[in-house]
């Protein structure tokens, strides 16, 4: 099993709070990381309900929680029962022991929307990402970077045997998801116009959302179902729209959010990229390795700090700028071995004055650009971002 980053700090939640959701989506992990959690706590239990069988012992749920407070009990799917949050605060305001509920979900917006159960303090949110460069590769190896950033970071795509493999993977990823997975959690969209819709996204990666103009390109369909469909794929973690950071700049700021497919494999599979030399060559390279970056970024921000893109309407703009506190960072990111940046790059450093500023290239080692501008290889990221917090 693949060492995940995520292990230490949710054990460590685990000792505190009486119940943790663990989110993320389908096939990403969440249910090895949870046994290896289970296999610390001597016998706890494991529940999967999308088998009828394990359901069914929550028929009474407020007896079946009860009659087990003596143990770890470990949900998957969790979404699969909407009522369940509504059994769970009775539950642990009886018993508010830490470490007795792991709750696995793959719909994060149905999930959170459940906080209105008063569940605020009896429960803590993790989200485990697909497979990070942090950790699967070495911080001076470029060609499993490479490897990572093409097929992308779900586990069963990433350790295929062949690049061929992982890509049918992924796309056999893409058809259970539309086809069974959607349904499952009872969601009433044809498959087909929201393949089309994913599709679309992925041809406008790091683009700015337009819902009127992807609406007419799916046929005529309204703003409010384009949005919708956005609002679909954020949910379930497979899209990330990423919102423009405000500051009070005095300057005319663009305000629509950008959208990126967050797994750069599941990008390639959308795109029908199926090997390195298709990707190296196709117009989407640039904005697959920004998407890539920016799910690094994202992954390792300090608790509390916020992840946005600037852009003025005079053009200055930033990739990515982190703000943790009164502390930012400043991020451009650059597919290229010697990376050059614009004007508009250094008017939006200008207007923003990050503590620091870097351009995150696939190189190996930091090197400076300009006098408090380096660019960093994606290793870097961790510690850069630590040091905000």
């Amino acid at each position: 099993m693949l060492a995940r980053q995520l292990h230490a700090l949710l054990t460590e939640r685990l000792a505190f709070y009486p119940g943790i959701v663990l989110l993320g989506p389908r096939q990403v992990g969440k249910t090895t990381l949870a046994k290896a959690i289970a296999a610390q706590h001597p016998g706890a239990l494991f529940l999967d309900l999308e088998r009828h069988a394990d359901r069914a012992q929550l028929a009474e749920p407020e007896l079946f929680l009860a009659q087990h407070r003596d143990r770890l009990v470990v949900m998957d799917e969790v979404q699969m029962l909407s009522d369940l949050f509504t059994h769970l605060r009775p539950e642990i305001d009886a018993d508010r022991r830490p470490g007795r509920f792991l709750l696995l979900g793959s719909a994060s917006g149905a999930l959170l929307r459940q906080r209105s159960e008063s569940l605020a303090g009896r429960v803590g949110y993790l989200e485990l990402t697909p497979l990070l460069a942090s950790e699967v590769a070495a911080t001076d190896d470029l060609g499993a970077l490479q490897q990572l950033w093409h097929r992308g970071g779900f586990p069963l795509a990433h350790l295929a045997p062949s690049d061929r493999l992982a890509y049918a993977w992924r796309q056999d990823f893409i058809q259970t998801f539309l086809q069974r997975d959607l349904p499952q959690m009872g969601v009433n969209v044809a498959a087909d116009a929201l393949h089309r819709f994913w599709r679309m996204l992925a041809h406008l990666q790091g683009q700015f959302f337009n819902a009127s103009q992807l609406g007419q390109s799916l046929g005529g369909a309204s703003h409010t179902t384009t949005a919708r469909y956005l609002d679909l794929l954020v949910d379930t973690m497979l899209v990330r729209r990423l919102e423009p950071h405000l500051p009070n700049v005095g300057k005319r700021l663009v305000k629509s959010p950008k959208t990126y497919i967050r797994d750069s494999g599941l990008l390639h599979a959308l795109l029908n990229i199926a090997s390195l030399s298709d990707l190296q060559g196709h117009p989407i390279v640039g904005a697959s390795w920004e998407g890539f970056v920016l799910e690094q970024v994202a992954a390792h921000l300090p608790e509390g700090a916020q992840l946005g893109f600037y852009r003025t309407a005079a053009g200055a703009e930033m990739d990515a700028v982190v703000q943790a506190g009164k502390r930012s960072l400043g991020i451009e990111v650059k597919f290229s071995s010697a990376p050059t940046v614009t004007k508009g790059f250094w008017h939006a450093r200008d207007d923003l004055r990050p503590a620091r500023t870097v351009v995150v290239a696939p190189v190996e080692r930091r090197y400076p650009l300009k006098e408090g501008v380096d660019v960093v290889p994606v290793s870097a990221l961790p510690q850069l971002l630590a040091e905000l917090g």
